[in-house]
């Protein structure tokens, strides 16, 4: 990475996040995702980084050096308010209040943070109790933005037999449900969909976050460098 860096003329933000979380539990013990930050910080670009877990705390000290320099946008998914809820439906990780915690940690150094509020699973948690607690979380702790999916999911191919297993697992009777209701479409949207996009609009509105997903897109791809203009030295020659 840092031979890969140093040759780039252009800066630029690096986004990572997106399809494998950055801090998955070996991660503790390797430590690469934080040589990487060190390299992305070193060399002064902008990053974007999204997660679920509360180990991204351990290099809070870098993420505020990068946004200093430059800019560092931190995602967190937030799926349901109810933590036991969250330990069904996101096994593994760490829980909703835990996350909470990380986002108002990170704004207590003055690093912007977007809340992904997905997967939307109908008759599961797509209810108006589930979405004002996490709107609720959201302006507790601060956050720049909320990016959504339009209440819903959206299954990849192969994804929805395994989802359909769990379902039965744990929600027995609801694979039959969602059979019924969205078998010939791999988008799932809840039937409460235009309920819950209010609440959600209202809440921003109300609190000055941002839910535009352009703007949101376009925040976390714009890439500032707030060492520019700062005296040279001899040395930077």
């Amino acid at each position: 990475m840092e031979n890969t860096l140093k040759k780039k003329r252009r800066k630029g933000m690096i986004s990572t996040g997106a399809l494998t979380d950055p801090y998955v539990p070996i991660e503790e013990e390797l430590r690469i995702t934080r040589r990487c930050l060190q390299q992305i910080e070193r060399f002064e670009f902008g990053l974007s980084i999204q997660t679920k877990s509360n180990l991204i705390l351990r290099d809070i000290d870098i993420l505020e050096k990068i946004n200093k320099k430059t800019k560092c946008v931190v995602g967190i998914t937030l799926t349901t308010f109810d933590d036991e809820l969250c330990k069904i439906l996101e096994p593994g990780v760490c829980t909703t209040s835990e996350r909470v915690e990380v986002l108002k940690e990170l704004k207590k150094h003055g690093i912007p943070t977007i809340v992904w509020l997905a997967p939307i699973l109908p008759y599961i948690n797509d209810t108006e109790d589930n979405i004002k607690g996490i709107l609720d979380y959201c302006v507790e702790a601060g956050v720049y933005g909320i990016m959504h999916s339009s209440m819903g999911v959206t299954f990849r191919e192969g994804s929805k037999e395994y989802f359909y297993e769990k379902l039965d697992a744990h929600f027995p009777g609801m694979k039959l449900r969602y059979m019924e209701n969205f078998e010939e479409t791999n988008e799932y949207v809840s039937p409460n969909a235009e309920a819950l996009m209010k609440l959600l609009k209202d809440c921003c509105e109300a609190n000055n976050i941002v839910y535009d997903k352009e703007e949101l897109l376009r925040f976390m791809r714009e890439y500032n460098n707030n060492t520019m203009g700062e005296q040279m030295s001899i040395f930077d020659f």
